[in-house]
C-alpha cells in the first residue's frame, strides 16, 4: 500500500543498461501492519516493481527468502 507520494520534478534514476527513467513521485510504502519502507520512487515506464535488497539491509531491515516468497522485517 503506497501512501504520502510526493511529486518529484526533473529527477532521474539510472538503469543497469545506462538508460534512465524519470522519477514521477517519491513516498513511503507499507504492508498495512508493521513495516514501512521510506523514499520509494515511482518511475515512469517501469512495468515491474524493483526492490534493492542491499538498500533494505543498509536501512536496518532483515530479508529472508523462501521458495515462494520473502520476508522483510525490521532489525531490533
Amino acid at each position: 500500500m503506497a501512501h504520502d507520494l510526493r511529486l518529484k520534478t526533473k529527477r532521474y534514476v539510472p538503469y543497469g543498461d545506462n538508460d534512465k527513467g524519470r522519477i514521477l513521485r517519491c513516498g513511503d510504502i507499507s504492508n498495512g501492519s508493521s513495516i514501512t519502507i521510506h523514499n520509494v520512487f515511482l518511475v515512469y515506464g517501469l512495468k515491474d516493481n524493483v526492490l534493492s535488497i542491499s538498500q533494505l539491509c543498509d536501512k536496518g531491515h532483515k530479508v529472508k527468502f523462501e521458495p515462494n516468497f520473502c520476508f522483510i522485517s525490521e532489525s531490533k
